[in-house]
């Protein structure tokens, strides 16, 4: 009897450490973006990849928000990095990047 409780409280503690390695981390954040009409959760935690120093433009080429907003996305053309703020501007954006490009 004394085995098999030992073995219970065993398996239960095994059971909350388990589980107390998947929790998430309770001091992140969602911070809301707005995205031209629309709102995007984003953790706030997440470090930002890149600078507006590291891209050529200064606002995103598809909605027009300033890369000082924040950058999520890159593309490379024509040896030059731009930036933008969601990577559906960016997927819009080398549909025709001569386009856009060309505006600039």
């Amino acid at each position: 009897m004394q085995l098999k409780l030992t073995l219970l409280v065993l398996f239960i503690s095994f059971l909350f450490a388990s589980c107390k390695n998947n929790e998430t981390d309770s001091t992140s954040t969602l911070t809301p973006v707005k995205h031209g009409s629309t709102m995007q959760v984003v953790h706030s935690d997440s470090a930002p990849k890149f600078t507006p120093d590291m891209v050529s433009n200064k606002r995103d080429f598809i909605c027009g928000m300033p890369v000082i907003a924040g950058i999520a996305d890159t593309a490379q053309y024509k040896g030059k990095v731009y930036g933008f703020c969601a990577t559906e501007c960016k997927d819009e954006f080398l549909k025709s990047p001569e386009a856009y490009t060309a505006k600039k």
